[in-house]
């Protein structure tokens, strides 16, 4: 792929991920307004998160398509891959805040509502703000980390040095993985064994006649950890494996790879994030058609006036406050 065809792929992606995040958060908000439950402000941060992603590589979008390519100085191309790179590490650990989230409301719950206040979920967001910040600008403060011989060219291994490439991946994304793997795979087995003695109660007979929808709740619960914890990996572990690889071999020339099309599936995840952790919450997906609906009668006044005045919902308030943080459907 030329710099051009780059260009116009960053041009379609970063919209439409600044576009799907920033209606998911709006969404996220209001139900937040309504239920008040302090677990969706770290799939509100989520969707944050990814929308700065989409901000950020829309400073690389005017570079790649222009026809003159300008030599920016360094330090200008270490602060805009240092604001592209902050976001995308606020992303990853905030998918990991949320796992834990829901691990420790699942395992514990009594304590989690008790612990978990608006005090303690600011904090989080504050300390997980300030990590992905120090990773992202770690090379302005270690000069080891900066190319010795920059070309003028701004890219991630143009501008850092193979050591800053194997320390953020080594001691940041793969631990992250792996404990995201953890503790998905724990909620599974929770969920498994809520499943299993809601079962042996039915057979007992000391409940009605509803297997059947326990089953497709359990599979549903499959589907959905194994997409989460799939999508994660697929996206970034591409990128990070072979990066490592181009860091240790100097001999191997990988990073039009790693930077035209590994990166790109990366931030694919950063536009598939606000429709698996958002849209796949009921509460949530019921939110969003409400805001959509809302939207259509701003939009298109006279059809609504033609087709007489809106019925009334039976339900005032489909949206109702969250009993729990498990994986819904």
């Amino acid at each position: 792929m030329d710099s051009f065809g780059f260009g116009i792929v960053l041009a379609v992606l970063a919209p439409l991920i600044i576009a799907t995040n920033m209606f998911v958060a709006v969404a996220l908000f209001r139900l937040i307004q309504r239920n008040g439950y302090m677990g969706l402000y770290f799939v509100l941060n989520l969707a944050i998160a990814d929308s700065l992603v989409g901000i950020s590589i829309t400073g690389l979008v005017t570079n790649e398509l222009s026809t003159y390519r300008n030599h920016l100085p360094e330090m200008f191309c270490i602060l805009r891959m240092a604001f592209v790179i902050s976001p995308s590490a606020a992303s990853i650990l905030t998918m990991l805040l949320v796992a834990f989230d829901r691990f420790f409301a699942i395992k514990r719950p009594f304590q989690y509502f008790r612990i978990m206040s608006g005090l303690v979920v600011g904090a989080c967001l504050v300390v997980l703000w300030l990590v992905a910040c120090f990773i992202g600008f770690l090379p302005m403060l270690v000069e080891a980390f900066q190319q010795k011989s920059y070309g003028g060219t701004c890219s991630f291994f143009g501008v850092f040095q193979p050591t800053y490439t194997v320390t953020i991946f080594c001691i940041g994304f793969f631990p992250t993985l792996f404990i995201f793997i953890y503790l998905y795979c724990d909620i599974l087995k929770i969920a498994s064994l809520h499943v299993q003695h809601i079962r042996e109660v039915e057979q007992a007979g000391l409940s009605g006649n509803s297997s059947l929808p326990h089953s497709i709740s359990d599979m549903k619960a499959v589907r959905t950890v194994a997409i989460l914890i799939g999508c994660f990996a697929l996206s970034w572990s591409p990128f990070f494996i072979v990066s490592i690889v181009q860091a240790l071999c100097q001999k191997c020339f990988l990073y039009d790879v790693i930077e035209r099309y590994l990166w790109l599936l990366g931030l694919c995840n950063s536009l598939l994030n606000p429709l698996i952790y958002a849209y796949w919450q009921r509460e949530v997906r019921l939110q969003i058609y409400q805001l959509c609906l809302c939207m259509k009668r701003k939009i298109f006044p006279l059809f609504h006036r033609e087709n007489g005045p809106p019925v009334p919902s039976r339900d005032p308030t489909p949206v109702q406050a969250i009993s729990s943080p498990q994986l819904q459907e």
